[in-house]
This record gives structure tokens, C-alpha cells and sequence, in this order.
């Protein structure tokens, strides 16, 4: 068997498991691009597009117009993972595959030979073993550390019986598509929160009931097209019950300030504290720094907006917390926060000067934040877009926090099923 000195750190491993360097049950980057490569069209995947085992963009372009880094050649039950610095957590396993996907020379391709190819994944993308992965890198002295596609071949794995590999596999990759269903599910949910949201307050096809005056989701008639009155206002034609305004005489906005950084901690002491995109995710924040010392607050279900390039990412606060100066929290002054939240993500114009091209360092400041321009709805018309919407956002939330919890759920199996301290069969 070959072993290499520089290597992960060898556990003990169970009876009827066995150690194996990569390359006797695996191939890394077997194919890439050649002249026999027959294919004009190509579906490209790039680093930016991959996060954590979810492929988020498959780029389709001709092949003369892919970037020269366009190499690779993916297929069925490969898995891609990333050898450059600071993306080693750029992983993904495909499930399927057109024979025209390619992927960028920042990934290694491995194909699985004599070994369950998701096990093999689910080994190789431990946080063990891309931070050995990443302290290989970081020893390399170049402007953008890397890996040389060698040190995967010549890697000690430990491998299970076939059939406790499959077991493995099918545990976690159970766990992964819930978690990926979730994920879908609420990228549907927030699409048609925004189409309602569009309809009603762009179109102004709201649901109107004209004997009583009000909004009725049950028996209502689009406003707009069934003959509701419309007047001229600043901002183009509206319906008569309603006006133009700004963003300040709905909201209350606190924009963050951050503390010194002796206040901050990793280790869950004070408040959870948020300073920009950064710690964003789907529809709520991550915990990752946390303040002892706070400054500027935002509260529960305040919409928390990024004011710091790139400038317009939304997250809602799921508790209260600390803001630090690359964001900025808005609460309705009245209602609650679900109109504003869904009129700032249907406006991505809003912050176009501050994220172009050139644009050294975008940043929003209260003031330009004020006096943003929008259609104030009669209260009626907010207070049902509240209720149409509300399962929807109830949904979303629970399904954030049931996938945190698988989440959390595999990334404490993954290790011990891969070092034999739980096993399966």
C-alpha cells in the first residue's frame, strides 16, 4: 500500500474495515477537455456557483465561449471539490450529469472505482478532512493557496465493508435531500410571496370587493382590471385610496454601528451580532460572532437589509440582536413587517448605483434610505396582504428551523460514521 508521510491523522478504525490510499479505489480529474471532446454546448460549473453540496448555477454557453479554466469533465456519481483557498468547503455531488458538464481546474473531479462513490464523498468533505485539506494549502506560499490534485490520490481513506458504505451513504443522503427539500420548497414559497406581492402592489390586481369597499380574498375582483378608480400621483398612475410617499413614513429605520472588536466573541457570549452579508442566510442570519458590549439593536422580525456592498441582501431577525454597521434594521411603524420586506426584494433597482461595475465601496446611508420612494397602500389592503401571506412565512420558518436541526443532525453523525463510532449495516 502506498503511504505518504504527509497525510490526514490515522484513527483506529473497527473489525472488518480496512485502510486504502484514493488512487487504488478512485480516479481524480480522469477526463478533461480534448480535441475528441464533441460537444459545442456545455453546462459550466464554476467555484461561485457551488456551496457546501449544493450546486446553486449551472452556467449553459457555447464551449467557445467558456472561460480557458473550463476543463474538467464531469459525469454521473462524480463529485466535484474545490483545491483553492478560501473555498474548500466548495463541494458537490452529482447525481446526474448531461455528458456535456464541465467544470473549472479550481475543482477536482473523483471518480469512484471500487468504493461506494456518495460514501467517498461524504469521507472526503468532513470538516476533518478539507481543514487538513486547507492547512496543505495555506503551507503554499502563492497568491491563491492550492492543492495539487495528488495530495487527494495519495490520501489514507478508511473504508468500510461495501455494504455498510451504502448504509452510510443512504443515512446521510436521506438526511441531505430533506434538507434540500426544505430548501426548495421555500424558494417557492418566497417566488409566489413575491408574485402576490407584484400583483397587488405593482399591478394593483389586489383582490376588491366594490360593495364594501375592501379587500376580500375569498370573493374579491382584481382591482385594476375590474374598473377600480386610479389617479395620477408622483409616481405614475395609483388607486384613488392610496398616495405616494417615502420609505420613513412607514418605517422606523436604525441604522448599526459596530462595537470594538474586544466585544466580539465566537464563543456564544452576549448577543448574537450581525455585521453584513456575510452572515446572512435563506431568509434568517446565522449565528457565527456574538457582542457583549452592544450598540445599535434590532428586534424580532425586523427586516435586516445590507447597506455595505454588496448593498439590498435581506435577511428577518428570528430574535433580538446586536447590528454592526453593515446593516441596517426597518420595522413598520403600524403593521407588520412582511409588505416592506417583500416591497425592498421586489426592488432590486433600488441599489443598482450601489452595486455597479466601478462602484469602489457601495454603502447606503440613512438618508438615501429615507427618502426611497414607494406607494403607500390603504391600511385595509396591508392588513390582508399580511394575512394572505402569513402561512407562507410561518412556512418558511419552520422549515429554516427543521433544516438547521438536520443540519445540525448530520454534521454530528458524519464524523462518527465515518470513523466506525456509530455503526450501521
Amino acid at each position: 500500500m502506498k503511504i505518504i508521510e504527509r497525510n490526514i491523522k490515522i484513527d483506529e478504525i473497527p473489525d472488518g474495515w480496512e485502510y486504502s490510499v484514493l488512487e487504488e479505489v478512485a480516479s481524480v480529474n480522469e477526463k478533461t477537455i480534448g480535441k475528441d471532446f464533441e460537444y459545442s454546448e456545455i453546462e459550466y460549473i464554476d467555484i461561485a456557483s457551488v456551496d457546501k453540496g449544493t450546486i446553486l448555477q449551472k452556467q449553459k454557453m457555447k464551449l467557445k465561449d467558456a472561460p480557458s479554466r473550463a476543463q474538467r469533465i464531469i459525469k454521473k456519481n462524480d463529485f466535484i471539490i474545490s483545491t483553492v483557498r478560501p473555498n474548500l468547503k466548495h463541494f458537490a455531488f452529482i447525481k446526474d450529469a448531461n455528458p456535456n458538464t464541465i467544470a473549472s481546474t479550481g475543482f477536482a473531479v473523483v471518480t469512484a472505482k471500487k468504493v461506494d462513490s456518495e460514501y467517498l464523498y461524504y469521507f472526503l468533505t468532513t470538516d476533518k478532512y478539507t481543514d487538513y485539506l486547507s492547512g496543505i494549502a495555506d503551507s503554499h506560499t502563492s497568491t491563491y493557496p492550492a492543492f495539487n490534485p495528488d495530495v487527494l490520490e495519495e490520501s489514507i481513506i478508511t473504508l468500510p465493508p461495501l455494504s455498510e458504505q451504502r448504509s452510510i451513504a443512504k443515512i446521510l443522503s436521506d438526511l441531505e435531500e430533506k434538507i434540500e427539500l426544505n430548501n426548495k420548497m421555500n424558494k417557492t414559497l418566497e417566488k409566489i410571496g413575491k408574485a402576490i406581492f407584484k400583483r397587488w402592489f405593482v399591478a394593483f390586481e389586489f383582490p376588491w370587493n366594490f360593495k364594501t369597499g375592501e379587500v376580500d380574498l375569498s370573493n374579491g375582483k382584481p382591482y385594476k382590471s375590474s374598473g377600480g378608480k386610479m389617479i395620477e400621483s408622483e409616481l405614475g398612475e395609483i388607486p384613488e385610496m392610496w398616495k405616494a410617499g417615502t420609505l420613513n413614513e412607514l418605517c422606523d429605520i436604525t441604522m448599526g454601528q459596530s462595537p470594538e472588536g474586544k466585544f466580539l466573541n465566537e464563543d456564544g457570549n452576549g448577543m448574537p451580532f450581525y455585521q453584513g452579508n456575510r452572515d446572512f442566510g435563506f431568509r434568517f442570519p446565522k449565528r457565527r460572532v456574538f457582542c457583549t458590549e452592544t450598540t445599535r439593536l434590532a428586534k424580532k422580525k425586523d427586516v435586516l437589509i445590507s447597506v455595505r456592498a454588496p448593498v439590498g441582501a435581506l435577511n428577518v431577525a428570528d430574535e433580538d440582536c446586536c447590528i454592526g454597521r453593515g446593516v441596517a434594521a426597518i420595522r413598520m411603524k403600524i403593521y407588520k413587517n412582511t409588505f416592506i420586506h417583500d416591497f425592498l426584494q421586489t426592488r432590486d433597482d433600488l441599489w443598482a448605483n450601489f452595486n455597479s461595475e466601478g462602484t469602489v465601496f457601495g454603502c447606503l446611508n440613512k438618508t438615501e434610505f429615507e427618502k426611497i420612494e414607494l406607494v403607500i397602500p390603504e391600511s385595509n389592503v396591508i392588513d390582508q396582504f399580511d394575512r394572505a401571506c402569513s402561512i407562507m412565512d410561518d412556512c418558511i420558518a419552520n422549515n429554516e428551523q427543521q433544516t438547521e436541526e438536520l443540519t445540525q443532525i448530520r454534521d454530528s453523525l458524519l464524523p462518527k460514521l465515518m470513523s466506525g463510532k456509530i455503526r450501521v449495516k
